[in-house]
């Protein structure tokens, strides 16, 4: 095959070298004609996202390929601005995958079979996306696109074929899927995220992609409720005008660092009143608690906590590693499949010439009839050169199959010899 593919990920590099090779990655473009400089590299993608660094290529010389790219990891954690990033260092850093191992791993991380949360759906987008750089930067030829279509196949029958990215799996995105089992669809929702850390962000960014249609921030620190309202295109209050937005919102996401109750029991029910008891759900992720809990007791009030969601994630945790099963399965498949169809492009030269060759013989043959081709009419000499032409390939029809079915099996390579001897394929 000669693929090789040289990586690192959050599993094998520390974030400070990761963040010194990513710095110098930038959107790509760079570090591919860096790559595409290498000799032995005929085909290069670059992928780089926050878990990851890969380099996917196609090379006449694997081995002199590798360290090349590895020359190439290295030069880049210098030109990061950093000290200098020594082989001791980045070796132990590295994986490297060859051919088939190397087609399985690529398959592995677009299916998110290799992500930090499994079955999350960014990284595919991710590897489009370096492949779109790929064919813009001219760096990916008929070995590259045929690899990354059928990764892009593979993806798609693990995402329809296995329940590997149905459930929520950390406990901001669980808590969108349970407000969605309450309400059904959350389009036209309010939400009210009560803080402002990285725990009521994500919530932000999964209920948006459900479509609501206002988020209000409170928090502690009114500069950061506005810094973050403006990153969500909503409305920062500060915290002693909760009661006013208890009323408006659908769904309330809190999650403060205070050491006692943020939101009352008496601040709920007097929103209810004025609200005409239109359903409230409370998420509260804050420990210790932010929502008194006597809450979740109030007609129309849903209240989870942390530790519900923690049991949510946990058993979604388990059901995505049952169907990872079956996505394994199905990336093993789809591994044969490149493979076969890889090892049909040796035959391909063979099968070219012989039909070339077949077809000379044939124009031969009619241009020797000509004295007598000469009387017939125009569609009478072209049902002539038709049946010639159908002849052929029925002739060639089964010969060029099996060889194609030798190619799947990977012995193909005795029988191109003997299709090459036997039709004196290489004599001028």
């Amino acid at each position: 095959m000669n693929i090789v593919l040289v990586g690192m990920n959050h599993n094998t590099a520390p974030l400070e070298i990761r963040e010194r090779l990513a710095l110098c990655w930038g959107d790509g473009a760079k570090p591919l004609s860096e790559i595409m400089k290498i000799p032995q590299v005929a085909e290069a993608m670059a992928l780089s996202t926050c878990n990851r660094l890969e380099i996917l290529a196609h090379a006449d010389e694997p081995a002199a390929a590798i360290e090349g790219l590895k020359a190439f990891l290295l030069s880049s954690g210098v030109s990061s601005g950093g000290p200098t990033l020594t082989p001791d260092q980045l070796d132990p850093c590295l994986y490297l995958y060859l051919d088939q191992e190397a087609v399985r791993h690529l398959f592995r991380v677009a299916s998110s079979l290799d992500s930090m949360v499994m079955g999350e759906p960014q990284i595919l987008g991710q590897v489009k996306e370096a492949y779109r750089r790929c064919v813009e930067q001219k760096a990916s030829g008929i070995i590259l696109n045929k690899l990354l279509h059928h990764a892009f196949r593979a993806a798609k029958r693990v995402r329809t074929e296995t329940g590997i990215a149905n459930n929520a799996v950390s406990v901001s995105f669980a808590a969108v899927e349970l407000a969605k089992t309450i309400f059904g669809d959350l389009e036209g929702k309010t939400v009210l995220l009560i803080g402002a850390g990285e725990m009521s962000e994500l919530a932000a960014r999964h209920l948006l992609s459900q479509g609501v249609s206002r988020i209000i921030i409170a928090n502690r620190t009114f500069e950061r409720a506005v810094q973050l309202a403006k990153d969500f295109q909503g409305a920062a209050i500060s915290l002693d005008r909760l009661s006013e937005a208890l009323r408006e919102a659908d769904i309330v996401i809190s999650s403060t660092g205070a050491s006692e109750y943020v939101v009352r029991v008496d601040m709920i029910t007097a929103a209810l009143r004025r609200r005409k008891n239109r359903l409230l759900f409370l998420i509260d992720i804050a420990v210790p608690r932010d929502i008194d809990p006597a809450a979740g007791e109030v007609d129309n009030v849903y209240l989870y906590n942390i530790d519900d969601l923690q049991g949510i994630v946990d058993e979604n945790l388990k059901s995505r590693r049952n169907e990872a099963e079956k996505a394994e399965q199905i990336i093993a498949e789809e591994v044969l499949k490149f493979a076969g169809w890889l090892n049909t492009l040796e035959a391909v030269p063979s099968i070219v010439s012989l039909r070339k060759k077949m077809q000379e013989i044939a124009r031969g043959e009619l241009e020797k009839s000509s004295s007598w081709m000469k009387n017939l009419s125009e569609e009478e000499r072209e049902n002539v050169e038709i049946l010639a032409a159908s002849l052929l390939n029925k002739i060639l029809h089964d010969p060029i199959t099996a060889l194609k079915e030798e190619c799947w099996n990977g012995a193909a390579i005795p029988y191109i010899a003997a299709v090459r001897r036997l039709f004196k394929l290489d004599e001028e």
